[in-house]
């Protein structure tokens, strides 16, 4: 059975890849860590709610 070895080039490329497809997730920094789907869709409208008056 062939074995495959990554090569410290290989590794390095894969970590950056990860970095840079992380999304942002800027927009969440105000809410709570455990919160659920409807806390959080309730922050994100009053986020756009502020932008919009601005």
């Amino acid at each position: 059975m062939p074995t495959e070895t990554m090569t410290n080039a290989q590794q390095t490329h894969d970590e950056t890849d990860a970095e840079i497809d992380e999304p942002s997730t800027d927009h969440l920094d105000n809410v709570e860590d455990g919160c659920g789907c409807t806390e959080i869709w309730e922050h994100m409208s009053e986020e756009r709610e502020s932008a919009s008056d601005d």
